[in-house]
């Protein structure tokens, strides 16, 4: 199993806290660890899922990219999506 992780967002649904440039998925908001860092997480559970395949836009592959280091998720694929898509598919550019 190969899990894929939308991580996209414009950071408008949580404001103040919650900013573009900062969306919720990466703030620790009910742990020490971002939402982002959580749901990496809940992987471990399962002995049959790969490392995850992340997708972001381009503004946040540095943020995803250092989140997954710390959760110690090294071989993890960041997928870039040129411009959000309000959740349907996106063409995306693979980051590596």
């Amino acid at each position: 199993m190969i899990p894929v992780i939308l991580s996209g967002g414009s950071g408008t649904r949580l404001w103040p806290v919650s900013r573009k440039i900062h969306p919720k998925q990466f703030w620790p908001l009910v742990s020490e660890a971002s939402m982002l860092q959580e749901t990496c997480k809940r992987l471990a559970g399962y002995e049959c899922a790969e490392d995850p395949i992340v997708v972001c836009n381009t503004d946040h592959r540095f943020f995803v990219a250092h989140q997954l280091e710390e959760t110690g998720l090294d071989n993890a694929s960041i997928i870039l999506e040129p411009m959000g898509r309000s959740r349907a598919p996106a063409t995306p550019s693979i980051m590596q």
